[in-house]
């Protein structure tokens, strides 16, 4: 356990405030929303039309891709359009490959995005970069950045500085590989050399699929920056997090993690949907954290936030360290009489004691206390679940005492005191009316205290009748106790009108997304812009079809090359957009087949796994 970490080497962040065209960002503003047009940025009526979507649902900005010098030059026509129309929303040129194009962009529209990726002066490194040589590259992208500076300064044009995962320049490949401490690196470069030119309207993002590695890049970003005398804003977004419920709950797990330590200025929630779909997603998440003064964790003085050690914990009916974290789903026997829920949950917990008659011998079962002690007690697969009180009075007398539930501000001394002598025992730690991740993140430094390694279940309840709230506010609360791997398991319970399948699919693509327990095919896919070369959407759906009985596998979908291989970069099979029409083939991080037609390639990928050994009948 790292002890030599404290709280305040992160937190608390409050960012100083920066102008995008009359919209401020950072400080105590409130949190700001985004989404990116995916038109040909050449098509002004099509991309003016998808902008008026995106701003009638809420957005604060809305980003254009701007490949090219044509597409550069064209942000004049579409924001005059918008104009003239009577949108005055801050437009955003999204800058990759070429840095000159920044420059244009930089003379029409609010701000632009670069990627410090693309200011590379050496495409490829072979062996050691030399000081020397690193710091002369460095010395070269200074000269090229202070032109783009110098016309940010003329025009009040903000940069974001956008560092992504799946593009980080040879240079930091070669030092730091494609780490958290190298996408932070490569920021803060680029700030430093802005900071040099004293410019500051500057917006820093560092975004990545794997919401672990997003995590742990922006606590290490800021951490780094505050060392260094900077604070500037952040913009928040887990790249690729592909559609549907699971896009959305990638999406919660990486975001409100950061959200609720207090960091994060901006967003935008990446799905290959329609983009103005982003947008209420977006504004649900920055509802749940309304801006205000975060406090140091207790739980930060005793971990290290930057890297992601495993609580220990003693494993107790296969819960706990080194097994992955369980689900526990309320026994609903009208609801799952018909239905084939796959995965299963680990424990049903029996809301009534006539449950007891459709036991499943090969089932694991948890029931409250009285009920278990009159009619289960007999019953090998069906564990008793204690309260608090029933703990403080019967638990330690005695042996067969299997799971304490108690709410997070039951958490008493005695109760405490009780817990660690007797740690054969799983804890469920239920929220109260006044309680939410934050008094649970206090329990568990309570328990870190002590040294009480019993496995804990982190337990919320919820009445929901909309799958989608339900999964934003479930990942939003839960999903930090697993990207920092404190739970050992998950029990979400609803009482609107959600099915007992979706509810356990949440809990199950919640883990999933934090990277602890997978149960399905995992799908990485981007959310389309103007550089995509083929019906995202659409093909997203065919593989889907195909393919979404391979649970064993990572499937990325990816528009174009921007970013395609990079952030695939831990994906099984990758289908990218290689040019119109046409669409290369990854395993892993080889390319297999080129410049398949698109209309082809989905089958070619299903014989590409075939040919690998990874296909299994449906």
């Amino acid at each position: 356990m790292s002890q030599h970490i404290h709280a305040h080497s992160f937190l608390p962040y409050l960012a100083r405030e920066v102008n995008v065209g009359g919209v401020i960002i950072g400080g105590k503003q409130p949190i700001r929303l985004q989404s990116m047009t995916n038109t040909p940025t050449l098509d002004t009526e099509a991309t003016v039309a998808q902008c008026i979507r995106i701003i009638e649902a809420g957005a604060d900005l809305v980003r254009i891709t701007t490949p090219t010098s044509q597409e550069a030059e064209n942000l004049k026509n579409i924001k005059a359009t918008l104009r003239k129309k009577g949108y005055h929303t801050p437009l955003v040129a999204d800058v990759h490959f070429n840095p000159d194009i920044a420059e244009i962009a930089a003379e029409i529209v609010e701000k632009v995005r670069i990627n410090p990726g693309n200011y590379a002066t050496r495409r490829t490194i072979t062996g050691d970069i030399s000081d020397k040589e690193y710091h002369e590259e460095l010395e070269k992208i200074h000269g090229k950045l202070r032109r783009l500076i110098d016309i940010c300064r003329r025009n009040g044009t903000a940069i974001r500085i956008g560092v992504n995962h799946g593009s980080l320049s040879p240079r930091i490949m070669n030092r730091y590989g494609d780490t958290p401490a190298g996408m932070v690196e490569s920021a803060m470069e680029f700030i430093r050399m802005c900071s040099a030119e004293n410019f500051h309207n500057l917006v820093i993002s560092l975004k990545a699929s794997n919401t672990r590695i997003m995590v742990q890049a922006y606590r290490l970003l800021v951490k780094t920056m505050l060392n260094e005398g900077y604070n500037y804003p952040l913009h928040l977004g887990v790249t690729e997090a592909g559609d549907g419920i699971d896009g959305r709950i990638r999406s919660a797990v990486g975001i409100a993690t950061l959200l609720a330590d207090g960091i994060g200025d901006t967003i935008r929630v990446s799905l290959t949907e329609e983009p103005e779909a982003e947008i209420p997603v977006a504004q649900k998440l920055a509802q749940l954290f309304p801006r205000k003064s975060h406090q140091n964790p207790d739980i930060y003085l005793l971990r290290n936030p930057f890297v992601h050690e495993q609580r220990t914990s003693q494993p107790i009916l296969r819960i706990g360290h080194p097994h992955p974290p369980i689900v526990m789903a309320d026994y609903d026997p009208s609801g799952m009489q018909n239905t084939n829920i796959t995965p299963e949950p680990d424990f049903y917990y029996l809301t009534h004691q006539s449950h007891l008659e459709r036991v499943d011998p090969n089932k694991q079962y948890i029931l409250n206390l009285h009920d278990w002690f009159l009619h289960a007690r007999n019953l090998p697969n069906v564990y008793p679940l204690y309260t608090a009180s029933e703990f403080d009075y019967y638990g330690p007398k005695h042996a067969d005492v299997n799971f304490v539930i108690f709410a997070a501000d039951d958490m008493r001394p005695t109760l405490l005191e009780s817990i660690q002598q007797h740690q054969q025992r799983t804890i469920v730690i239920m929220e109260s009316f006044a309680s939410g991740p934050t008094e649970q993140r206090e329990v568990l430094a309570d328990l870190l205290k002590k040294k009480i390694v019993s496995p804990v279940i982190i337990n919320r309840n919820y009445s929901s009748d909309s799958a989608e709230d339900l999964a934003l506010r479930a990942a939003s609360d839960t999903g930090l106790f697993f990207v920092d791997n404190l739970a050992d398991g998950l029990w979400i319970r609803n009482a609107g009108q959600i099915s007992s399948e979706e509810i356990i699919n949440i809990a199950f693509t919640i883990l999933q997304a934090s990277r602890v327990r997978t149960t399905k095919t995992e799908y990485i896919s981007c959310p389309s812009c103007g550089r995509t070369l083929f019906d995202l959407q659409a093909t997203t759906a065919r593989v889907k079809e195909k393919t979404s009985h391979l649970r064993h596998l990572k499937i990325a979908i990816m528009g174009c090359i921007v970013n395609g291989p990079g952030e695939m970069a831990d994906a099984d099979y990758g289908y990218v957009g290689a040019g119109p029409g046409k669409v290369t083939l990854y395993k892993g991080k080889e390319i297999v087949k080129k410049n398949i037609p698109s209309n082809e390639a989905v089958d070619e990928l299903i014989r590409v796994i075939k040919e690998n050994g990874d296909w299994i009948d449906p």
